[in-house]
């Protein structure tokens, strides 16, 4: 009997088994939950970066629409807004466009057939601001009437406003859809956890009348199911670092595409998913096995 039987060989099972078939469904659940969620994260921050670009762009930049008087041509008229303009503080450049841009700003809504001659179409000047301290649109003005020049000064605030507030939504909407999937993690989870403890009934109660503590049970769950969902995360984080670096890679400088330009930093947005996944599991594991052990106190 002693052969058989060796105290020093022995070695106590673990209270709930190193693995259960159900662990595989359940990971590849949350990693599926966690690669969505760091693709949205990474789609985030790149329509911010070609926000703040777009922004940026229209900030530094203003357009003026010249129409002649009198006698005057439209090229008089333009290169004299031009070098009225072109001495006001905070512009860096004033130019006055071709007539040939002009048109073709104009052709995609009139057509080519609808550019006659005798159309009076007004000149454009292009203003090139100084990004650190820009002109006000009515410094701009001002300097036109000064000259005697019958001009608008387009400053793009109204396609900054519209830009800022289609950014606010999306990010607002990133967030949504970010915690949406957490809430949907943290309720297959809390699922899984009570279908683990109702597989392992028995072995509660056992623990529950011998004395063993709430705390004690609870934390071998909590416990598992961390772990399960911290490996799910590094799963899920690893497959949308992969898609953002293809994406990356497949477009170049700007990304997949100028409108969502995917940077190299953005895949340090799916670093801390294995920590944020086991920590939505095991408030969810907690909460459940809490509530079960309740029911059988």
């Amino acid at each position: 009997m002693s052969e058989l039987f060796d105290p020093k060989r022995w070695k106590p099972s673990p209270l709930l088994p190193r693995r259960d078939p159900r662990d595989g469904a359940l990971v590849f659940v949350v990693a599926v939950l966690c690669f969505l969620a760091c693709l949205t994260a990474i789609g985030a921050l790149a329509a911010d970066r070609a926000t703040r670009g777009w922004t940026s762009q229209l900030t530094g930049s203003a357009t003026v629409v010249v129409r002649a008087q009198g006698a005057e041509t439209p090229d008089a008229a333009a290169g004299r807004a031009a070098e009225a303009l072109a001495g006001v503080k905070g512009v860096i450049e004033a130019r006055a466009l071709e007539k040939e841009k002009a048109e073709a700003l104009l052709e995609p809504w009139l057509g080519h057939e609808a550019l006659l001659d005798d159309l009076p179409i007004p000149r454009l000047v292009a203003v090139d601001l100084d990004p650190k301290a820009p002109a006000p649109a009515a410094a701009l003005t001002q300097a036109l009437r000064a000259a005697g020049v019958d001009a608008t000064v387009d400053d793009h605030s109204l396609w900054i406003g519209d830009i800022e507030r289609a950014a606010g939504i999306a990010r607002w909407a990133a967030l949504g859809v970010f915690l949406l999937i957490a809430s949907a993690a943290g309720a297959v989870i809390a699922f899984a956890t009570r279908a683990a403890m109702a597989a392992h009934r028995e072995t509660i109660e056992v623990l529950h009348l011998s004395g063993a503590q709430a705390s004690f049970v609870v934390r071998l769950f909590q416990t598992r199911f961390a772990k399960a969902a911290a490996l799910a995360g590094l799963f899920g984080a690893s497959g949308a670092a992969i898609i953002g670096a293809l994406a990356r890679l497949a477009g170049g400088g700007q990304g997949l595409t100028p409108v969502l330009p995917v940077a190299w930093i953005d895949m340090l947005a799916v670093v801390p998913t294995p920590l944020l996944a086991a920590l939505v599991a095991a408030v969810a594991a907690r909460l459940a096995a809490r509530g079960l052990i309740g029911e059988l106190s």
